[in-house]
């Protein structure tokens, strides 16, 4: 019997069954750690659309990894001095080594600046996690072997080994390619452990969201059903002293979820036509409860850092009351909604069996097509 792919994971999701592991990625049975610190380190991005060759794009980076090494293990020994706790999980911001890309074609910018899964800058990245003892997350538009001339966005977590233990490329985007859009061959090769990985480790389970994926609630809950204690949220947003959406969504997230949130924003994007402090300010660390733990103001700067704790939290989610909303969510309710709800239609870069690279226009028809789907049954 055929099964149509989008209704099995709607109803695994909304069912929350058990879930296949991969061992190699996760430490089972991990114990809670005691308090320790965590930082979402606000650096300016820097754009490479002023660049056109890939030599110079590849020293730019490495040459940035340098700098944030360097500016993340100063900050690491203040918040160490100053908490007294030391920092075992620091968050960069969305896209930090090359800013979005623009108008630049998919294929080109894949060859230009999008980073292989074994290349050097996340060797780089790696020997910063593995000298500095912390787990580091972060972002970055990254290629794959299985679907040349593509990039997909993609939210990594590098443990103290300096091995690449997460691995989450963005679901939800307006104008790039996404796994959804090549989802049967996507499944095919990864599975949903590909999908919606969360890496159990000594700090907690990680799970990784995607800049303004924090306004989708399901993909916040897709981790947490399978586990996740703590979302990494690599962004480039506007920073603002009104409540933004996305600050709104992050604390939703947070105590819909019984989960942490550590936020990161850029400090700026250098090197573009936009005024530079465009997207700056606002990285945040947000606790169990949905309370604001801290919170930078504009311009590079380590100030949103936090004592997580674990215990506190895992005792949270194993006690019965009415804030226990994990426990009282009745998944399998909507399965049959969500399952009927295909309204963005999966592989969409996938014609006659083959993948397509689009142009950026693309994205913007599918999203019409939608739009007049739901229009034509009654909906909006």
């Amino acid at each position: 019997m055929h099964l149509d792919r989008r209704q099995t994971l709607a109803g695994l999701l909304a069912t929350a069954l058990p879930w296949p592991h991969d061992a190699a990625a996760m430490t089972q049975g991990a114990t809670p750690p005691e308090t320790y610190a965590a930082v979402a380190l606000q650096l300016a991005a820097r754009s490479v659309e002023r660049l056109t060759d890939r030599v110079a794009v590849r020293a730019q980076m490495l040459a940035m990894i340098g700098e944030v090494g360097a500016k993340l293990r100063s900050a690491g020994i203040f918040v160490a001095q100053y908490t007294g706790a030391p920092v075992r999980l620091a968050v960069l911001p969305e896209y930090l080594l090359t800013s979005y890309p623009g108008r630049i074609s998919i294929p080109d910018f894949a060859n230009l600046a999008a980073i292989a899964p074994d290349g050097p800058e996340y060797e780089a990245l790696g020997r910063i996690a593995s000298t500095q003892k912390l787990f580091l997350a972060g972002n970055a538009y990254e290629t794959d072997r299985h679907f040349p001339n593509l990039y997909f966005q993609t939210s990594f977590v590098i443990a103290p080994s300096g091995e690449v233990v997460l691995r989450y490329r963005r679901l939800n985007s307006m104008f790039a390619p996404t796994p959804h859009d090549v989802w049967s061959r996507y499944l095919d090769i990864y599975g949903i452990d590909g999908v919606f990985p969360v890496a159990r480790t000594e700090i907690g389970n990680l799970a990784a969201i995607a800049s303004e994926e924090i306004l989708y609630p399901e993909i916040a809950r897709a981790h947490a059903l399978r586990g996740a204690e703590i979302f990494v949220h690599s962004s480039s947003e506007i920073g603002s002293p009104l409540d933004t959406n996305k600050d709104i969504a992050k604390r939703a997230r947070a105590f819909e979820n019984l989960a942490y949130v550590v936020s990161a924003n850029t400090a700026g994007i250098e090197g573009t036509s936009l005024p530079l402090a465009s997207a700056d300010g606002n990285s945040s660390v947000i606790d169990y409860k949905g309370a604001l733990m801290a919170e930078s103001n504009s311009g590079e700067t380590f100030t949103a850092f936090a004592e997580l704790d674990l215990r506190s939290l895992r005792a949270a989610r194993r006690r019965p009351g009415m804030t226990n909303y994990l426990a009282r969510q009745r998944t399998a309710l909507f399965a049959p909604v969500y399952a009927a709800a295909d309204f963005q239609r999966a592989d969409a870069l996938i014609q006659n069996g083959q993948v397509r690279v689009p142009e950026r226009d693309h994205f913007r028809r599918v999203q019409e097509q939608t739009i007049e789907r739901l229009s034509r049954e009654g909906l909006i």
